[in-house]
């Protein structure tokens, strides 16, 4: 009896309704985390859809945000040697301005020159690949008599047509070479500004913070975002000097005229990752057909740049950068790609960049943690300087 009044009373349990006030709770935060989801793809939509249209004012912000980071732990250096903030910031930017306009008067008789005998180079290039061009000729005459076949057969009742889409990263970059220097030149006034104020914005972004821990979580990820993007941009500089010598001594070696003017521009150019060394290349295979009179020969300099680049991507860069801040390919080939559309050549420049400053970012927010681990060339997480407790330790002993 006992048993049967137990799984009587039991029974009765299961079937007491649920609380509908619970259930409509429920439904509630269901709700929420929905529209949640949608408000935030739809910033994330606007913020890209301002990003893209907005370029010409965003661009030397980004610009100068990213000089700040890079050379603000040079301005504290400076400072604890007796020089004041403003006085490093005018030493500095007048450094880099001098070193731009003399890269730019050392390129510009060579680079006009060059840009000058551009219908001559492209004609005589034509002319020593006439029988490439005669075989693709070939290939495109055999295609159309294909489709003329099965359009006689009626093989397909609507007429197929191939075009060559002429849009790309290439004109477009072009297009923004114009107003590269006019942005380079607001960067350097706003880098100037913010390098000049010291710490004032890091105390602003600490004072922002509302809780103690939080205080000393934002004020390490300033300084870790600070070493690393310096830390990177200052080896990859390193890196990309020594590549130019390289490829500079080797087209000399070769013979190719103006090797210094093509080391130089190496050196430039491997600022975008990819399309860099793809340009280069190209561009130096198209002088070399025409600064030498075998064509076999005169590959041998496309195929020098291209392999010291190799070498540089391959094996230097990831032993020099290191392993904290070495980046997944993948994850630097999409962003690349996805700058390139976005802003063109200056896109492709401050891609990595983005990049390591985001991974720093992820690297210091336990929730975004893993994101971080994904970015990391190496697959497991790197535990190295990402611990809480350690860093906060470091922001308190910093502050």
């Amino acid at each position: 009896m006992a048993n049967g009044e137990m799984r009587g009373a039991a029974a009765k349990d299961d079937e007491t309704p649920r609380d509908p006030y619970l259930d409509h709770t429920e439904q509630g935060v269901s709700e929420l985390r929905k529209i949640r989801r949608l408000m935030l793809c739809t910033f994330l939509l606007a913020m890209f859809t301002a990003t893209y249209f907005a370029r010409d004012v965003l661009l030397p912000i980004v610009l100068a945000i990213l000089l700040t980071l890079t050379l603000r732990p040079a301005v504290r250096g400076l400072q604890r040697i007796g020089i004041p903030p403003g006085i490093s910031a005018v030493l500095l930017m007048l450094a880099i301005g001098l070193g731009f306009a003399v890269a730019g008067y050392f390129l510009s008789g060579p680079i006009g020159q060059m840009a000058a005998r551009a219908p001559q180079i492209g004609a005589e290039v034509q002319f020593k690949l006439a029988g490439l061009m005669d075989r693709l000729a070939s290939i495109r005459e055999v295609g159309a008599q294909v489709t003329e076949m099965a359009d006689a057969a009626g093989a397909t009742e609507e007429k197929m047509e191939v075009v060559v889409d002429q849009s790309g990263p290439i004109p477009s970059a072009v297009g923004s070479v114009a107003s590269i220097g006019s942005s380079l030149v607001a960067a350097m006034i706003l880098t100037l500004f913010l390098l000049a104020s010291g710490d004032f914005y890091h105390r602003r972004i600490v004072e922002a913070s509302p809780k103690l821990h939080d205080k000393k979580r934002a004020l390490t990820i300033v300084r870790d975002v600070e070493k690393q993007i310096s830390r990177y941009l200052g080896a990859i500089t390193i890196i990309n000097a020594g590549l130019g010598v390289a490829i500079g001594i080797a087209l000399w070696i070769l013979g190719l005229p103006m090797p210094h003017v093509w080391g130089t521009l190496a050196f430039l150019l491997n600022f975008m990752p990819f399309i860099g060394a793809i340009i280069g290349t190209v561009a130096v295979g198209a002088f070399a057909l025409v600064s030498f009179d075998t064509v076999p020969y005169a590959l041998l300099a496309p195929l020098a740049y291209f392999t010291l680049t190799a070498i540089e991507g391959n094996f230097v860069t990831p032993m020099l950068v290191g392993r904290r801040l070495e980046l997944n390919i993948v994850s630097v080939f999409v962003t690349v790609a996805f700058w390139i559309w976005l802003w063109g050549v200056p896109g492709a420049v401050l891609a990595v960049p983005f990049l390591v400053v985001v991974k720093a970012v992820c690297d210091n927010v336990p929730s975004l943690r893993a994101f971080g681990g994904f970015l990391s060339g190496d697959p497991a997480m790197k535990t190295e300087g990402t611990d809480p407790d350690r860093g906060e330790k470091h922001a308190t002993r910093a502050a």
